[in-house]
């Protein structure tokens, strides 16, 4: 189970550098891990990569990939996170279509506060892993019986 759990962190905190959704590792995870230590790991993994994707976004050259793949959204984002940067970065980070790293590197950018920013992604990400994990472990539950 250590093993695991190790395994899962440690895939949770370099997920931000591939740009894979943390969808895909929770789905994954839900397979291994019980809700709870599930739960806590991937919130986990998912400060530390997002606060890497905030201070090496440039280095990394995000930058080029988000400008090039996201170029309407990073220009509303920017414009939108000078107005309400936490309440974006909650719903941004929320919603599942939109990537969370997205959010990270414009706030990056912008110089937006990285506590406020992680405070964003925690309540965003921590809701809908949440809603994952654990209603999802309740239909599995019921799908068994």
């Amino acid at each position: 189970m250590w093993g695991v759990a190790g395994a899962y962190l440690l895939l949770g905190c370099i997920r931000g550098f591939t740009l894979v959704p943390a969808t895909y590792l929770v789905l994954a995870g839900m397979l291994v891990l019980p809700p709870v230590p599930l739960y806590a790991l991937t919130i986990a993994g998912i400060v530390a990569s997002s606060a890497a994707v905030y201070y090496f976004a440039e280095a990394m050259r995000f930058d080029e990939f988000f400008e090039r793949r996201y170029a309407r959204r990073v220009s509303q984002l920017r414009g939108l996170l000078r107005r309400h940067e936490l309440p974006i970065v909650i719903l941004w980070s929320f919603f599942p279509l939109a990537p969370t790293d997205l959010v990270c590197y414009v706030c990056g950018a912008l110089k937006v506060d990285l506590k406020k920013c992680l405070l964003g992604v925690v309540i965003g990400e921590g809701a809908i892993c949440a809603i994952y994990i654990f209603m999802g472990t309740q239909l599995a539950s019921v799908w068994r019986h």
